[in-house]
């Protein structure tokens, strides 16, 4: 009879700052491609509109900024009709807002999980963030139709679409990674996230334009990382103006120092979650 050899892996808590191990992500991206699947059919089969919210929710929001900021307020909108110029920046806000909030929540939301079974603990909130991406695909039908409706044809510039799409899921999980760590040991972010979210909205050009803040103060401005993401995007779609290169070099970078000091907190306190959650 032959002889079955057993191998035994022993998971230790890291001792101080622990390397990345980023490999360990792509190793379970089947489990990564199962779960955010999940989520998908979970959010639009459980749902009585389905689909349908993907475009509600940007659909009404704009409805509400047209008539309180572009007609009442009188916002201005770079020469642009203020229905396209919010929509533009809400399709890609929205999709941001959603991913960070189900980020936040993965990790106490798959409490079962994590508690019973180990697996790189960061797959859970970038599942949760990439099961947002079908939205976008969606809600932009609703744009180019309302585009469509005021005569503005997307210039070449929109084959960049996907890369400001990629630059909001990068800048979700930049923050989405802190928060998701920090609300296992803190469930006061819960709480916190909503208001947070509504905050963060009006500190982002998505219902004003970039160019409305004084000049001196611009640089403000490119310090939140969904600015320069913003404004790219609605360049590459509408490309009324210049590229706002200062504004989106500024927010890269701020995104690139969060991610990656964020990436290494939740290295360091994962072994945990499974305790404290």
């Amino acid at each position: 009879m032959g002889r079955h050899s057993h191998e035994t892996v022993v998971i230790e808590p890291p001792d101080g700052w622990s390397a990345l191990r980023l490999g360990e992500v792509w190793r379970a991206r089947e489990l990564l491609y199962f779960l955010a699947w999940r989520d998908v059919k979970v959010r639009y089969t459980q749902a009585v509109l389905g689909v349908a919210w993907a475009v509600l929710q940007p659909l009404l929001m704009m409805a509400v900024f047209t008539v309180f900021l572009g007609r009442l307020a009188k916002v201005p909108s770079d020469g642009l009709p203020y229905p396209v110029f919010s929509l533009t920046g809400l399709l890609l806000w929205t999709f941001f807002a959603n991913a960070l909030g189900s980020s936040t929540m993965s990790l106490v939301s798959s409490a079962n999980l994590v508690a019973k079974v180990w697996f790189p603990r960061l797959v859970l909130p970038i599942a949760t963030m990439l099961a947002w991406v079908p939205d976008v695909a969606i809600a932009s039908v609703l744009l180019f139709g309302l585009m469509l409706v005021y005569g503005i044809a997307p210039p070449l510039t929109a084959l960049l679409l996907p890369v400001f799409v990629l630059a909001a899921l990068v800048t979700a999980a930049s923050v989405g990674i802190w928060l998701a760590a920090l609300n296992v040991s803190y469930r006061d972010i819960r709480y916190a996230m909503p208001f947070i979210i509504q905050l963060w909205l009006f500190a982002t050009p998505v219902a004003y334009p970039a160019s409305l803040v004084p000049e001196k103060y611009r640089f403000l401005l490119g310090l939140n990382p969904m600015t320069g993401v913003v404004e790219g995007f609605r360049w590459s779609l509408l490309g009324q103006r210049s590229p706002p290169w200062g504004l989106m070099a500024v927010s890269g970078a701020v995104v690139m120092a969060v991610l990656v000091s964020g990436l290494f907190y939740f290295r360091r306190v994962e072994h945990g979650f499974a305790d404290v959650i």
